[in-house]
């Protein structure tokens, strides 16, 4: 459903996304790790349409994003990290906005609309202003926004920021469900648990380029670690020193 060939974005003398190449298969979640600064948002946004790569290509459901970009985003909901909404429309204002774009049909917008107001615990608000909700809430509203066209593919940038606890595992339910439904969602995450957790298999960037992907038993056998995804992650990226770091300015302050 998803298939990056290549793909490469420049900013002038900085290379943020170097020759990747990775496909996400129908009904997978796809976990996208690294370190701050790896080229993740990055590539998220060339996937998403967003931003527009240096070269290489993007297929969304075997449709070229760059040749047909409204054939493919028609397929596509996107969860961004920071929820940027039109904060003078109420809730069900900008998912009526947003049906609009999708052309979802106006017969069954209101009982879509209401179905994912109700998941995600905000009927009450519906008529309330944009501005005045929570981040928590902005972020649901998105989620909402994303699956009211009942999407074939799924792209979220940490899904779970400013959510409760409570929310959190709604999320991680709604997306168990879809993959069920056969939608591929590519996610990417700081929440290590939350990825070994949710993902069928996992990638790892680091400096623009694929270190490594497979599930979370094969990351661990290739980096020799044992135990939490976290260990390896660690010794994958070399984030081993900073944590012997952090360790040894503690021992200082505790001595």
């Amino acid at each position: 459903m998803i298939e990056c060939i290549e793909l490469t974005k420049r900013f002038k003398n900085v290379v943020a996304v170097d020759s990747l190449s990775l496909k996400v298969r129908p009904g997978e979640i796809y976990g996208f790790l690294g370190p701050n600064g790896a080229g993740k948002t990055t590539t998220i946004k060339m996937i998403a349409g967003t931003l527009r790569p240096t070269s290489g290509r993007v297929l969304i459901d075997g449709v070229d994003l760059a040749q047909s970009p409204e054939e493919a985003k028609r397929v596509v909901g996107f969860i961004p990290d920071r929820p940027f909404l039109y904060e003078k429309l109420t809730g069900l204002e900008f998912l009526q906005f947003m049906a609009g774009l999708y052309g979802v049909n106006s017969g069954k917008f209101l009982f879509r609309a209401q179905s994912l107001l109700e998941l995600f615990e905000l009927t009450e608000w519906q008529h309330e202003l944009v501005e005045s909700y929570s981040h928590g809430m902005k972020q649901r509203l998105i989620m909402s926004a994303a699956l009211l066209p009942r999407p074939k593919v799924l792209v979220v940038d940490e899904p779970m920021v400013g959510l409760d606890p409570r929310g959190a595992r709604l999320v991680g339910n709604i997306f168990r469900q879809l993959r069920r439904n056969g939608v591929s969602i590519f996610v990417s995450t700081h929440t290590l648990s939350i990825a070994a957790e949710l993902c069928d298999r996992i990638g790892i960037i680091l400096r623009g380029r694929l270190l490594v992907e497979g599930a979370v038993t094969e990351l661990q056998a290739q980096a020799g670690a044992e135990g939490q995804l976290e260990d390896a992650f660690l010794k994958l990226t070399g984030g081993e020193e900073e944590q012997a770091l952090a360790a040894f300015l503690l021992e200082q302050s505790e001595s």
